[in-house]
């Protein structure tokens, strides 16, 4: 499998599979969001088109980055999500840099969104559809957030089938959200300043294979949808 690892301001082209990833927070939180009984996630383009779908959809639940504001139901914070009830509901989500990579590719036959909670299933699912070709989106700090680009990179070894050592790519992942000055988003969590977060959100989003699904974005009614995706496991044939 060829791996190409770019921002989302380097994507020049349609790539046949893209791998979008968002470690801190977007898509450890759209697991969770499954985890909890989520039927889908509509990615959404703005938090105006967000509030526009809540409006249309008022069972829908309307999630967004940052402090709690007016028309949203919760925060994109897989601490204070894994506590709520979202049995056969609708997410709407809009974050700073996930939801937009992930739709920068919409474009690509085959989208998936990850974070190290569903690494193994995203690898699997890239093996089983013997994916020539990889485009996986860096999508924080401008393409710059090594947690990442290391959870990319341990998704791509997996992919191949290497038996590689996830230890170093978490230890990696965590140093880089530890680093002051180098990840805002993680420097302001550990100081408590921002709202909408929970303590427990950094040794969330570094959980390794928390979740036995991948997640695969596709069009649906003109709109951006996740939905979790059950990968046949080597050990027993079965889905997951």
């Amino acid at each position: 499998m060829e791996a190409r690892f770019l921002g989302i301001a380097e994507l020049a082209e349609v790539p046949s599979v893209a791998v979008v990833v968002d470690v801190m927070r977007a898509f450890t939180v759209a697991a969770w969001a499954f985890a909890r009984g989520a039927e889908k996630i509509v990615l959404a383009e703005s938090l105006d088109e967000a509030l526009a779908l809540k409006a249309r959809h008022p069972d829908w639940v309307a999630l967004k980055d940052g402090p709690p504001a007016p028309g949203f139901d919760t925060v994109n914070s897989p601490g204070l999500l894994r506590s709520v009830d979202l049995g056969g509901r609708t997410v709407v989500q809009k974050t700073t840099a996930g939801t937009v990579g992930a739709l920068a590719v919409r474009e690509a036959p085959l989208v998936l969104c990850a974070g190290f909670v569903v690494a193994e299933a995203t690898a699997r699912l890239l093996r089983t559809r013997e994916c020539g070709s990889v485009t996986f989106v860096v999508t924080g700090e401008e393409g710059q957030a090594d947690e990442d680009l290391a959870c990319a990179q341990y998704i791509a070894r997996r992919a191949t089938g290497t038996g590689t050592d996830a230890a170093e790519f978490l230890r990696r992942a965590a140093e880089f959200l530890r680093r002051a000055g180098e990840s805002r988003a993680a420097t302001e969590l550990a100081e408590g300043v921002r709202q909408g977060v929970h303590p427990d959100d950094v040794a969330l989003c570094l959980e390794l294979d928390r979740f036995p699904f991948a997640m695969v974005a596709a069009s649906e009614n003109s709109l951006m949808a996740l939905r979790p995706h059950a990968v046949p496991s080597p050990t027993d044939g079965a889905s997951i």
